[in-house]
């Protein structure tokens, strides 16, 4: 599985949270401590929002800890809105256009988890993918699929809604499928002022995810950046966390038919 980072506030240096901390993003690349493996070499990839409207991102198949370039950037940049996450691949090549954050307009989305027996319903998935987002695909991931498909279901205007419905298209591709693997979905989506954070799963078991909430903004992780929970809530299962500029963070339990998704 995954790790990342997701941040919204005053502008900070990425660096702040994404190099410098104890248990920082690039340390839990080698020394994961809630995954179920702890080295996440498999790429690495940081988007931001500076000066337009579109992020900006940085992907790299490198393992984050041997990446001098990432180090260096995150020194120069200041952002208002960042992502940061380091793969562990799950069936799909490590390639650049495979690693996360994935993006589209002024969307960014990033996922930790994966869709079980993904090889078997791949192609009817991406059958549902209308023609000039699949255009978009760049890479083989359930992951940005995942996205896609979302953004067909209308991200745009309703992130829950939208991701409720492609969740549970992937569980009944699944269901025809007979497919017994978990569909495990532990996912953040941004515009840049609002963020949106899935812990989803069919088997009542997503990847972690925590949060924090401070003067200057919300972080929100997979596992804490400086190796203490103190301090961190820990997003319950089948939880939504939503987040908009100048406003706290609220999280949302599921609804039933959500808790199946």
């Amino acid at each position: 599985m995954c790790r990342f980072l997701a941040y919204l506030g005053e502008p900070v240096l990425l660096n702040e949270l994404v190099c410098a901390p104890t248990h920082s993003l690039v340390h839990q690349s080698l020394h994961a401590s809630e995954a179920k493996t702890e080295t996440n070499g498999d790429g690495f990839g940081i988007g931001w929002y500076g000066e337009h409207a579109e992020p900006g991102l940085y992907r790299d198949i490198c393992p984050a800890w041997s990446d001098e370039n990432l180090v260096n950037l995150c020194r120069q940049v200041r952002a208002r809105t960042f992502f940061a996450h380091v793969r562990a691949a799950t069936g799909t090549a490590t390639t650049r256009a495979n690693c996360h954050p994935f993006a589209h307009g002024r969307h960014l989305f990033m996922h930790n988890g994966q869709i079980g027996g993904y090889h078997r319903i791949k192609r009817r998935l991406e059958a549902l993918i209308p023609d000039e987002l699949y255009d978009t695909r760049r890479g083989s991931t359930d992951s940005e699929a995942l996205f896609l498909l979302a953004l067909a279901n209308g991200l745009d205007t309703d992130p829950v809604a939208a991701m409720e419905a492609t969740c549970a298209t992937v569980r009944g591709l699944m269901q025809e499928a007979r497919i017994t693997e978990a569909f495990r979905f532990t996912a953040v989506l941004t515009d840049g002022e609002s963020l949106t954070a899935f812990r989803w799963a069919c088997d009542g078991r997503p990847p972690s995810l925590y949060y924090r909430e401070s003067e200057r903004g919300l972080t929100v992780v997979s596992e804490p950046i400086d190796g203490c929970k103190e301090g961190w809530t820990i997003v319950p299962k089948g939880g939504t966390l939503r987040a908009s500029r100048g406003h706290r963070a609220t999280v949302s339990l599921p609804r039933a038919e959500r808790a199946a998704a």
